[in-house]
């Protein structure tokens, strides 16, 4: 794709890398055939072709431009950021780098309405912090009829009892786990299963009290600084344990796992991290990446569950490990059965299921609807968001992969 920036514009490094990714763009609209937006509205402005064109006339046009508009907005809140797209794309198009770059200028263009900024800023705030975010969940729950219908169906019922954690520190193989933000409110017994499923491995799980969220939610949400903070104190945790010999940074969410893997980029302009956070990028890894490197025979699972398994974008598209999951689950005996378009978003894609709730109910339930399709006893999934938001339509219960794997394990 050819651009039109000034001299005095590329000085700036966010032109710059929206340069460079706009290049490497040909046109060629093989993104739209696997957009979960344009399939739904089909609109050239919510397919990644129709965006990136947005974002460069929006990042070309000068300050105060007419053509920088609230519907420019609407388009790039339309996008999941599943990045699908980039699994599709032949050309290698980073779509999501320029996506935050185009957001952030849109928002500092064209302000959002008070409204908008609010529910944003609660949205951030609820969510980032596992206590406040454990307290305003029961709270939810107590109150559970005045509880508005976006937000009533995130409300989980009771979450499956965590159990006993093993002291995993007899261990000499050691990795440290992220706990997450609302995991352990949502769904404390998957990072428990995690610990025991390693246990009987032979490797310990320390989890870091100082490291809190990844800083997605905030990253995602236009407070780019505010994500950055977060990872950089991340950094600053899991740092003498990394020193000490920590193997890697186990994630059990997708989300926070891709997220985390992206501190290298996020981070590389700045000199005190830039180095710290390319060495955490590369010790970050799904609960996936740990399992199937190992004696999977040494667990004695013993199962008879048919399963449906959801991938979420954030594994397939994210980190490229689209049927790594699947692999270990049949390499352990499970039964998995087919699930038509397993590629496509089911909706969730982080605070999306709050922000675009039409949207996001409509690719849930076509999710849904393919995952049922083979009757499986139970859905399974690698993300907390994508658990929470398939689980709010009560239909087939969705959980995390390892717990069911927990519960097969045999004395």
């Amino acid at each position: 794709m050819q651009t039109h920036f000034t001299e005095e514009a590329l000085k700036q490094p966010h032109i710059r890398e929206a340069d460079r990714v706009l290049r490497t763009c040909v046109h060629c609209g093989f993104c739209n055939a696997t957009c979960p937006t344009y399939q739904l509205l089909g609109d050239e402005r919510d397919g990644p072709r129709g965006r990136i064109y947005l974002m460069k006339e929006m990042l070309e046009a000068p300050e105060g431009a007419d053509k920088v508009t609230e519907e420019t907005r609407l388009h790039l809140d339309r996008c999941l950021t599943c990045r699908n797209c980039e699994t599709t794309c032949p050309s290698g198009v980073e779509y999501h780098k320029l996506l935050d770059i185009g957001r952030a200028e849109i928002e500092r263009r064209v302000p959002r309405k008070p409204a908008e900024r609010a529910q944003r800023y609660a949205l951030r705030k609820m969510l980032v912090e596992p206590k406040r975010f454990q307290a305003l969940l029961k709270l939810g729950q107590t109150f559970r009829p005045l509880v508005p219908g976006a937000l009533k169906e995130k409300l989980p019922p009771v979450p499956v009892d965590a159990g006993k954690r093993p002291d995993g520190a007899r261990h000499p193989r050691q990795m440290l786990i992220l706990e997450g933000c609302v995991q352990p409110g949502l769904s404390p017994n998957t990072n428990a299963a995690t610990a025991r499923v390693l246990d009987r491995l032979g490797i310990g799980l320390t989890p870091v009290a100082e490291a809190g969220c990844c800083g997605a939610v905030d990253f995602h949400l236009n407070a780019q600084e505010d994500g950055r903070a977060r990872a950089r104190a991340n950094i600053d945790a899991w740092w003498p344990h990394l020193e000490a010999g920590a193997e890697a940074i186990v994630q059990t969410a997708s989300g926070c796992g891709a997220f985390v893997k992206e501190y290298v980029d996020i981070l590389k302009d700045d000199p005190a991290y830039a180095e710290k956070a390319a060495r955490v990028s590369a010790m970050a890894r799904d609960l996936v990446e740990v399992l199937r490197d190992e004696a999977l025979d040494d667990l004695n699972v013993k199962q008879d569950r048919k399963l449906a398994f959801h991938c979420p974008c954030t594994l397939q598209h994210a980190q490229k490990l689209g049927g790594a999951v699947e692999s270990v689950l049949t390499r352990l005996g499970f039964s998995l059965t087919p699930v038509a378009d397993a590629h496509l978003c089911c909706g969730s894609a982080g605070t999306y299921s709050i922000t675009q709730p039409e949207l996001a109910t409509q690719l849930r339930d076509n999710k849904l609807d393919n995952l049922e399709a083979g009757n499986p006893e139970v859905i399974v999934t690698a993300n907390i968001g994508c658990q929470t938001h398939l689980n709010g339509a009560n239909r087939t219960p969705v959980r995390h992969w390892i717990e069911i794997v927990d519960e097969a394990l045999t004395p």
